[in-house]
């Protein structure tokens, strides 16, 4: 299982708006405190604001402001919704093209493992991944002001 940059983009877009609280956030600020693409997080910030994660404020000083609060972002589901592509193996996908899958138990197996993977993200919020203890850290990494 790889997680794609796109996915890895959501989650520290929603962590950098989290940091900031009430605050909002700008593509740019976020984009330079990470070092990565304004053009790639504009695309990343889309989808996350269609999908509920974010809300995009328009106007001058407008930006973005989590949706909620982060104990209500389940990890494993933003996985989901940001993931293209979870076929692990060529059998997972429509093109069955390998010669054993009707008698291969390898399908099964790794189907198993990907449930236990998403089993394991579903039990952690994005609040989780900001504990108290280490905002103080992150704030000063990301050189939220």
């Amino acid at each position: 299982m790889h997680i794609t940059r796109y996915t890895d983009y959501s989650l520290r877009v929603l962590m950098y708006v989290a940091l900031k609280g009430d605050e909002i956030s700008t593509i740019a600020e976020i984009a330079e405190s990470y070092d990565i693409s304004k053009n790639h997080l504009m695309k990343v910030v889309q989808e996350l604001n269609a999908k509920g994660y974010l809300i995009a404020v328009r106007g001058k000083n407008g930006g973005l402001r989590l949706n909620g609060q982060p104990e209500n972002i389940n990890i494993g589901t933003l996985v989901r919704d940001t993931e293209q592509d979870l076929a692990i193996v060529e059998c997972f996908s429509n093109a069955q093209a390998c010669t054993i899958t009707p008698a291969c138990q390898l399908k099964m197996v790794f189907a198993q493992a990907l449930e236990a993977f998403f089993n394991v993200l579903d039990q952690y919020s994005l609040a989780d991944l900001l504990p108290q203890k280490r905002k103080p850290a992150l704030i000063q990494l990301l050189q939220i002001r």
